[in-house]
């Protein structure tokens, strides 16, 4: 079955959100995520230790449960600030 991926990035989210986050999309069926950790070589207490959230759907993922990963992420967006969505090669 062929299968999408994105990637979702909140600047300067914490990592307990992103895990947070993480665990909303997991309960929506056929979402499988991976947190990415951040390339950065010096330490910032201020950057996120996480660069980005990858999540991985199959291609032929049914409408509602798109409306649902947006809500999610529509929610996080509303208290964090917006997010970046980008479509990776799988």
């Amino acid at each position: 079955m062929k299968s999408q991926k994105e990637q979702i990035t909140y600047p300067n989210l914490p990592l307990a959100i992103y895990r947070e986050i993480a665990a909303h999309l997991r309960q929506i069926k056929d979402i499988n995520t991976e947190l990415i950790p951040q390339k950065s070589q010096q330490f910032d207490y201020a950057q996120s230790q996480v660069d980005s959230l990858h999540i991985h759907y199959r291609v032929n993922f049914d409408s509602s449960e798109k409306q649902q990963v947006k809500a999610i992420l529509d929610y996080y967006a509303q208290r964090y600030g917006a997010y970046e969505r980008n479509v990776l090669d799988s």
